[in-house]
């Protein structure tokens, strides 16, 4: 999609077979143009065939026509759009403005089908209007996802608190192991002091010397080797415990968890049946839509763009044509061709409004029941696939803990091997110099001892230092996390708070609109008409859930002076159309569609005076780069301020 922000820019439109256009070519300048003439004169279809090139899908293709198609030119840039008539519809494709018309329907084209303004009218739940285009499934995700990862970041947070409360043992701990190393020191230091004391007296005795300090050399190795393999088997030991601890809480975990008692597949098909249920009921409420739509303008004389034999304009024969077939409370019926009364075509609408009305139920049943199943089938697939996760998981553990095992019999095997060559060494040193070298050989295995001690201690040192240092650099960390999770919260109540916010603002940019507009249309006895939203528990499915309700108020003026609360029922038609169109407008303005589609689209006005339609117009045009309104020439006459108007389409 484009973007057409603020500008001077000419609007080009160039229609063919769009509603009761031929063929046409117009020009619309930025501001308010006003498009005047009598019913009939394709004033309707060309403001169809504009929505048509913003992107839209209501507009209808020519009777007697195929195909159809818009283009609409801004500056350098061209949008197109195709209808096409293919098995009794119209489909549309080409390259229009807009990819999704949804909310430009919704509060910029207000013909007199739109949503927002026959909502009013009808009494319909205008918070589902306003709401519609928030996409609150996204939002919920959203929010799902910042939750998941504030808790990782409040458990990475919890980890490093717990970890700083670890530091001080750890420097405890380094500073006992520095002692006992600095008195292993002076103590191989004074061994081997007295070691070559001894020396001094063996002088003569060099080559025993030698066998004898090979021999504890062979110790020294031995032990090493032995403390390595002693290291090794408290590893796997340790490691042996943390897989047993696994399996038992894997155990548990499955035992707690039984396997689903039906297949998540199974409820697909049911899910796709109600699916295909609630697509067929959204035809039938588009084409019961259709039907009333074009039922209410065949009441209202605005419905059929007809040429009649004549002068060739059809205006003098259209208007006889007119006058002829409506009375006072008589027509002619548009599908049959005899003559009723009108007030029995009212009925049969009135019926098929409560038709759509009792359809539009069993839709929202549908979608609820449909919400229902595939949470069902959400939960159980998840239990399905977290028992699956913890039997395979349980599989590995039993496999890793018989390694484990295996290794640790190994090592013990090892163990033993070493122990007995340990002792054979200690033993052959004693052989090297029995007797006469007793005192030298014990100074020698002190030495020995002190040695092996020494590299355990550096070694545990080294260690030690290690893991504070990585404590430290880990501790480092944590300020950035505790301001990312302050992001994260902050997001959360942002998205959490975003579908509240856009309803207040709704609700604030109605009320606000409609005491601005009430006061300078100057209306006898309305005081105010506002929207009240509140919480209220309604029924879905089988639970009961809190939804939030927007209520349409009046207050009225007796002719005593005083004031009473009255409904929208009992406001005048002209009452209830302004009340739309600022109802329409706060979605506009709340939605930022001035952002993505700079038109506000005005028809079907005439049960507004002159006077007051002249004073919409004027309140709206500073809210769109371009206003574009189909009136009746007595309406046009009546618009003040910069203007353009359009008299042939």
């Amino acid at each position: 999609m484009s973007s057409m922000a603020r500008t001077e820019e000419e609007v080009r439109v160039r229609a063919r077979n769009v509603g009761g256009i031929d063929e046409t070519e117009v020009t619309i300048p930025p501001g308010v143009t006003v498009l005047s003439g009598r019913n009939a004169t394709n004033r309707t279809s060309f403001l169809q065939a504009l929505m048509a090139g913003l992107g839209s899908t209501r507009p209808s293709l020519k009777g007697d026509a195929e195909e159809g198609e818009v283009e609409l030119s801004v500056g350098d840039e061209t949008y197109t759009r195709t209808l096409t008539r293919r098995g009794g519809e119209v489909a549309f494709g080409g390259d229009p403005f807009l990819d999704d018309p949804e909310i430009a329907d919704l509060f910029a084209f207000l013909l007199e089908d739109n949503e927002a303004r026959q909502a009013v009218a009808r009494g319909d739940d205008l918070r589902e209007i306003i709401m519609r285009p928030v996409d609150t499934d996204r939002i919920e995700a959203e929010i799902r996802e910042l939750e998941r990862e504030k808790d990782d970041l409040d458990q990475r947070i919890a980890d490093l608190d717990r970890l700083e409360s670890t530091l001080p043992e750890l420097e405890s701990e380094k500073a006992d192991v520095e002692t006992d190393l600095e008195a292993a020191r002076e103590d191989l230091e004074a061994a081997q002091a007295a070691i070559d004391d001894l020396d001094t007296d063996l002088e003569e005795s060099r080559s025993r010397k030698e066998e004898l300090e090979e021999a504890f050399a062979k110790v020294r190795e031995a032990r090493s080797e032995l403390e390595d393999v002693e290291f090794e088997i408290e590893a796997e030991e340790s490691t042996l415990s943390e897989l047993r601890a696994e399996r038992e809480e894997l155990e548990a975990t499955l035992e707690d968890t039984d396997e689903p008692d039906e297949d998540p597949e199974r409820i697909d098909g049911r899910i796709e049946e109600l699916r295909r249920r609630k697509r067929a009921l959204d035809e039938t409420l588009n084409e019961l839509g259709s039907v009333i739509s074009f039922n209410e303008e065949m009441l209202e004389g605005d419905g059929l763009d007809v040429e009649l034999e004549g002068d060739g304009t059809g205006d003098s024969d259209a208007g006889a044509l007119t006058d002829e077939l409506l009375g006072d409370d008589r027509t002619v019926c548009w599908t049959c061709g005899s003559e009723v009364d009108t007030d029995r075509i009212e009925g049969t609408l009135d019926q098929l409004r409560d038709l759509r009305a009792s359809k539009l139920e069993e839709r929202n049943g549908l979608r609820d029941e449909i919400d229902e199943l595939s949470e069902k089938r959400s939960s159980l697939r998840q239990r399905r696939n977290e028992r699956q996760r913890a039997e395979r998981r349980l599989q590995g553990i039993e496999s890793e803990i018989e390694e484990v095992e295996e290794r640790i019999e190994s090592l013990e095997t090892e163990r033993e091997e070493t122990e007995e060559r340990v002792a054979e060494l200690e033993a052959a040193t004693e052989d090297v110099g029995a007797g006469e070298y007793d005192e030298v050989i014990e100074r020698h295995r002190e030495a020995n001892e002190l040695e092996i001690e020494i590299d355990r201690l550096e070694s545990d040192l080294a260690e030690i230092e290690a893991e504070i240092a990585e404590t430290k650099a880990d501790l480092d960390e944590r300020e950035e996390l505790r301001e990312r999770r302050e992001g994260v919260a902050e997001e959360l109540t942002d998205l959490r708070t975003r579908v509240d916010r856009i309803e207040a603002d709704a609700v604030e940019a109605f009320n606000d609109h409609m005491a601005s507009v009430l006061e300078i249309l100057d209306y006898d006895n309305i005081d105010r008409i506002w929207i009240e939203r509140r919480e209220t528990e309604v029924r879905e499915g089988r639970r009961k859930v809190e939804k939030t309700r927007f209520d349409l108020h009046v207050v009225r003026s007796g002719p005593d002076g005083s004031a009473y609360r009255d409904t929208v029922d009992h406001l005048s038609e002209s009452e209830r159309e302004v009340t739309g169109l600022v109802f329409a407008l706060a979605g506009y303005l709340v939605h930022d569609v001035h952002e993505t589609v700079p038109f506000i689209l005005l028809d079907s006005l005439e049960a507004i005076d002159s006077d007051r339609i002249a004073a919409v117009v004027d309140y709206l045009r500073e809210y769109a780069d371009y206003l574009v309104a189909a009136l009746l020439p007595e309406d046009a006459a009546a618009i003040t301020g910069d203007h353009t108007t359009i008299e042939s389409i």
